[in-house]
Formats: structure tokens, sequence, C-alpha cells
């Protein structure tokens, strides 16, 4: 994906979702995914499909179970 790609789609998930914390990060290498980051911790990964013309992207976001809160305790029978 080129510079202009990035800023697009980033404006996009910065408006839908409401936050100016969403960063798109170039690979460092080409070829390597685009990483997204809220907040400088990266969540996901932006892929490019061009099939038959038409241009799509995929965001593929991971969330880590060391990174939710605890789990509610099941409440006590009585």
């Amino acid at each position: 994906m080129n510079k202009t790609d990035l800023d697009r789609v980033q404006a996009y998930l910065r408006r839908i979702f409401g936050s100016d914390r969403i960063v798109l990060l170039a690979p460092a290498k080409p070829g390597l995914s685009v990483e997204l980051a809220v907040n400088e911790e990266v969540i996901g990964t932006l892929h490019k499909d061009t099939d038959d013309g038409e241009v799509s992207y995929a965001l593929h976001i991971t969330i880590l179970e060391e990174d939710l809160p605890p789990a509610p305790k099941p409440a006590a029978r009585r």
C-alpha cells in the first residue's frame, strides 16, 4: 500500500471509530503487513485486496487473553 492508501484508510477508521488515536503504521519492508495501532499499541493488521479491478481493505484485530479484564466470578448459589 502506498502513503495515499494509508492516509485514506486511516482517515476512514478515525471517522467511523471516532478516535484520532488510531494510526496505521507502514511496514519497514515492502510486502509486510500494515499495522494498526491505538495509543501506540499494535492491535491488528491491514491488508489490501485487488480483485477484478475492485479494491477492498481487510482489517484483522487480535485481542490477547492477557489484555482482557478478569472474567466475572459466577454468582453464588443460594
